[in-house]
């Protein structure tokens, strides 16, 4: 029978067998695009969701990361004096919106720093707290805060050049009044020619900012 029919309509046949065996590549192939897009779609998906999260990654981290030091608690957690606030602003700009530099922060402008010290590419800091300030007799205070000269001496030689770290900064560095300060010790503790670091290693948008204990004398 196979072979009769064969003979009878074998024109027929053929056609039929050809039609089957294009529509049998063309779904094939259309099962393959399909396959493909999917594939596609699923890799593009998968990229996106990487860059999502390695957006959040970064979106996460703080400039509060990488202080040290049992004062770093003092400052606030949020706002233009905190750590993520003080990254964006230039040191001088910094240092007047943290609570524990007030008394710094006027010295600065009364010798007119300020601008000298935000224009600065890059440099570290050892910032004396309000209450460092307090230790000097107040009479002995007022003195030097009219004294242009002599203020201008003490505030830059707390003032080093280059952005330094805690591994960089250790060691003996000359300051921008010409003369030397000694730090020692790591980040479980460290001094500048005795004074504590209180919290250190604080990032501001040109400058490393060490909060110290006592205000350094040239």
């Amino acid at each position: 029978m196979k072979r009769t029919t064969l003979r009878l309509s074998g024109g027929l046949a053929v056609a039929v067998l050809t039609m089957g065996g294009l529509a049998a590549c063309g779904s094939e192939s259309t099962d393959n695009a399909a396959s493909d897009t999917e594939t596609s779609a699923s890799a593009t998906e998968s990229e996106s969701m990487d860059s999502m999260e390695s957006e959040d990654t970064t979106t996460e981290a703080s400039a509060g990361d990488q202080v040290f030091g049992p004062a770093c608690s003092a400052v606030p957690t949020d706002g233009a004096g905190s750590f993520d606030g003080m990254v964006s602003d230039p040191v001088a700009t910094a240092a007047s919106n943290n609570p524990l530099l007030g008394t710094l922060v006027s010295a600065v402008q009364a010798a007119d720093l300020v601008d000298t010290l935000n224009g600065a590419d890059a440099l570290t800091v050892f910032a004396p707290t309000d209450d460092a300030f307090a230790e000097i007799p107040k009479k002995t205070l007022n003195a030097v805060l009219k004294d242009k000269d002599t203020l201008t001496a003490i505030l830059t030689h707390h003032v080093v050049a280059g952005q330094m770290d805690p591994d960089q900064i250790v060691g003996d560095q000359e300051t921008l009044n010409g003369d030397m300060v000694t730090v020692e010790g790591d980040t479980d503790g460290m001094t500048v020619d005795g004074a504590n670091v209180l919290c250190g290693n604080i990032p501001t948008a040109n400058a490393t900012v060490y909060v110290i204990d006592q205000v350094l004398m040239p």
